[in-house]
């Protein structure tokens, strides 16, 4: 389970975050939503100690994060998929996944994350030798979430997977996000696109200024006034 609480995060001088608290419960599914700049991929960098100063208490399963460096987050469980997919270009598929087996246990259990990550995304598996920077933007993303997936997560934090893709493609991650929570990952999906996200999200919380707006089950926000004025300016 993840549990963040009073989360403060800062660039510089500059405050993004004020007082965040959230949870997502085991094989849970939680969407953030928001309008630009409301905070949401500061969001995932302060969880997965990327990029900014922080205050509060970020715990998976009891163990507190804030003080964990960005190297280390995964040996507890947490793995990130980042906005724009940063998949190592020059090479193939195959060794951009190997490099997700970053945890002992991944290490020790190589194959049948493969099989599993295969399973998932059987587009990666007709490509396991085609270069990284050859794939379209929709199978990048496969691989980036798939990378992520040979580090055994108990948590996957998703930063806009479906920024940039064709809505074929979307469909597919979206189905793809959906399967990965049904193995029993606890899912944080931070996404522009609002109706996919409360598809597939159990609860929600909706972010503006970079503080918790409102919070409820997903069902609740999508008839939201508050949503709709915050995301869709109406």
């Amino acid at each position: 389970m993840l549990e963040i609480s009073d989360l403060d995060a800062y660039y510089g001088d500059a405050q993004a975050l004020s007082g965040v608290t959230m949870t997502v419960h085991s094989g849970e599914t939680v969407a953030v939503i928001g309008p630009n700049g409301a905070g949401k991929s500061t969001l995932v960098n302060a969880v997965a100690s990327l990029h900014v100063k922080r205050s509060g208490r970020v715990t998976v399963d009891g163990t507190d994060l804030l003080g964990v460096p960005a190297h280390r987050v995964c040996e507890h469980g947490v793995a990130v998929v980042p906005e724009g997919r940063r998949v190592f270009a020059k090479m193939s598929v195959h060794d951009n996944l190997c490099l997700g087996a970053y945890r002992r246990t991944a290490r020790a259990e190589h194959k049948a994350g493969l099989s599993r990550v295969f399973d998932i995304f059987p587009r990666l598996r007709q490509r396991t030798t085609q270069l990284a920077g050859t794939l379209s933007g929709g199978e990048q993303q496969m691989l980036a979430i798939g990378r992520a997936l040979m580090a055994r997560p108990t948590v996957l934090l998703l930063d806009e997977p479906s920024l940039g893709l064709a809505p074929v493609m979307t469909d597919e991650v979206f189905e793809a996000i959906e399967a990965v929570n049904a193995q029993g990952v606890s899912v944080l999906l931070v996404e522009q696109d609002v109706d996919r996200a409360l598809d597939v999200a159990v609860r929600s919380y909706l972010l503006s200024e970079g503080r918790v707006a409102r919070e409820g089950t997903s069902a609740d926000l999508r008839g939201s006034d508050d949503v709709r004025r915050s995301v869709l300016g109406l």
